[in-house]
């Protein structure tokens, strides 16, 4: 059975068949990116795998790429939330492994290549993204201010700085190197920021001095 209904811009609302819609086509738009790419993402072929009508997705995303943009705001909302095991390194060890764990699985990890090769020649794409990653930052925060409490690293301490040295090693391995995104990669990504925080490296001071 078909879920279309006519929908226009503005008009997602929690619940319901409305709801029902997203889901479907997000869940179809996330299967056809990791296993073809965004090159030839199609709404119409989406609409056929979500058994919506074409119309339905043209008038609510209008572009793959606004497709994409909804995709990862549905992400950032279903995310788990920040962990809090009582020390920093257990923190971003917990962090590292979380995004090793979608860059590792079989659909999440080629679906954040598609993504990420999206944003690359798309702004829409590339804005969506970036939204994407701060609503993550942000939820992780807390990780950072609440080490700071503790005294394990200074005041001044940039909390985005911390947690993107903690990801920023998986994600090379994911997209360039082509290393393993083990238990090892991430112990070594959460203990490498953890020390560099401890010795002041990501304080907004730190920052200036190199500016």
């Amino acid at each position: 059975m078909s879920l279309d209904e006519d929908i226009t811009p503005g008009s997602i609302r929690p619940g319901g068949r409305t709801a029902r819609v997203r889901d479907a086509v997000l869940r179809a738009a996330g299967d056809l990116l990791a296993e073809h790419g965004f090159a030839t993402l199609d709404l119409g072929e989406v609409a056929a795998r979500a058994e919506v009508g074409k119309t339905t997705v043209y008038r609510r995303w209008r572009t793959p790429a606004g497709l994409v943009a909804d995709l990862l705001a549905d992400m950032a909302e279903t995310s788990l939330p920040h962990s809090d095991t009582g020390t920093l390194r257990g923190d971003l060890l917990e962090n590292a492994r979380l995004v090793g764990k979608t860059l590792t699985d079989p659909r999440q990890g080629r679906l954040f290549r598609a993504v990420i090769a999206a944003a690359t020649s798309d702004d829409t794409a590339a804005t969506a993204l970036h939204t994407f990653y701060d609503t993550r930052l942000r939820e992780w925060t807390p990780c950072i201010e609440a080490a700071i409490t503790r005294g394990e690293i200074p005041a001044e301490t940039d909390p985005r700085a911390v947690l993107s040295a903690v990801s920023a090693p998986l994600y090379y391995r994911l997209l360039a190197s082509g290393d393993p995104v083990d238990e090892a990669a991430m112990t070594a990504a959460a203990e490498a920021a953890a020390l560099a925080a401890r010795n002041g490296v990501f304080t907004f001071a730190a920052k200036k001095s190199t500016d």
